[in-house]
């Protein structure tokens, strides 16, 4: 059987100096990993390369044998790799609700002559959309926010309507890149309930964060990268006693993977 998302020997390198280095794994379909390592490691420009808002210099990555790694980063979303930002992001003068229709527009199934002439199709998928976008409001506890300017909202109730747009398009795949930064033990909590319950509705997840409690607690599976290489992957109980993770995390201030 074929992996669901299969990476292979992806390089990327900054003015000579390699970020990620002959880097290849698999995702298993419904799995929830972590992708971790110690500042440098290249678990964001990974990412960034995989949705292609970094260009590899190398590699190759495909999703249900789909080939990925010659799209643009559109169509990557659109066959169902989506992804968050390390720095949250939002249209702050616009709606929540706005917010999330527009992180949905790059994947609406509506031809342009629909478009031009206004059709039922294109009426039909924009109320689609909307229900989605309500739903998912109400998945990640925004509703009573709906029209509320994004620009109001504290950075934990952005970190979730960012989780929310990543979900608006009903992806295979999403990376969520550092989703429990930055936040209250009680939204760290919120957003692994979130998780959990996104991948049980069918969406396999890949996370990257610092906080390995929370990197414990929501994943079934760790791959951890030092200089851009694999030097781990396992469940999270094998890892967090791996003595070449506890090598590379020895000193890394608020690091303790055996915690």
């Amino acid at each position: 059987m074929s992996s669901f998302l299969k990476v292979r020997q992806l390089t990327k390198s900054f003015n000579g100096v390699p970020a990620i280095g002959d880097l290849s794994f698999d995702i298993d379909q419904g799995s929830v990993v972590g992708l971790v390592g110690p500042n440098g490691s290249g678990k964001s420009t990974t990412v960034d390369c995989l949705t292609r808002f970094q260009q590899a210099d190398l590699g190759s990555w495909s999703l249900e044998d789909r080939e990925l790694s010659k799209l643009d980063r559109y169509q990557i979303a659109r066959a169902g790799l989506t992804r968050t930002f390390q720095a949250v992001q939002a249209y702050e003068r616009l709606s929540v609700i706005e917010n999330l229709l527009i992180a949905c527009q790059e994947f609406e199934p509506v031809s342009s002559v629909n478009s031009i002439f206004q059709t039922a199709v294109l009426r039909r998928a924009e109320r689609d959309i909307e229900d989605r976008a309500h739903q998912l409001l109400e998945i990640v506890g925004l509703t009573k926010l709906a029209d509320v300017p994004a620009g109001f909202l504290s950075y934990g109730q952005r970190k979730l309507l960012a989780i929310a747009g990543s979900m608006i398009s009903m992806p295979k795949i999403t990376f969520l890149d550092e989703p429990a930064a930055g936040v209250n033990p009680t939204m760290v909590l919120r957003i692994t309930e979130l998780l959990k319950k996104f991948n049980g509705q069918g969406v396999t997840l890949v996370v990257i964060d610092h906080n390995m409690d929370f990197i414990m607690q929501v994943c079934d599976r760790i791959i951890v990268l030092d200089l851009g290489r694999v030097i781990a992957d396992g469940p999270p109980g094998v890892i967090q006693t791996d003595p070449r993770v506890l090598e590379v995390y020895l000193g890394e201030s608020g690091m303790d993977v055996a915690s």
